[in-house]
């Protein structure tokens, strides 16, 4: 039997994806008795103006997160920052600020279960 040319694509389509392995039974989330891991962790937006530095985060889980804001300034004698943990609970947004002399090099928000 000879498969005409337009078919021969999809058949051999259908073949690998039949003889792909299906894993998805051996995930540890799916396994009896194993939990889902509790979604955790604020969305951060972060704004840089000329040398300073703000980060609205937003909490939308029930556990609380400990926010921290880290700034990196680009000169090498501008001191570099690291910010207090501040908690975002429940539903709650957060802003967070700092501020280089000149330039900011590198900013990011660090999280921290409460807890």
């Amino acid at each position: 039997m000879r498969l005409s040319r337009s078919l021969a694509p999809a058949a051999v389509a259908v073949a690998l994806v039949l003889s792909l392995p299906y894993d998805a039974l051996s995930h540890p989330r799916l396994r009896e008795g194993t939990p889902a891991p509790e979604p955790f962790g604020a969305a951060c937006r972060i704004a840089v103006t000329g040398s300073r530095v703000t980060a609205y985060c937003h909490n939308p889980y029930p556990a609380a997160d400990r926010v921290s804001l880290h700034i990196e300034c680009a000169r090498w004698w501008d001191l570099d920052s690291d910010g207090s943990p501040v908690e975002a609970g429940p539903a709650q947004t957060v802003r967070l600020t700092g501020r280089c002399w000149k330039e900011v090099g590198r900013v990011w928000v660090s999280h921290q279960r409460e807890g």
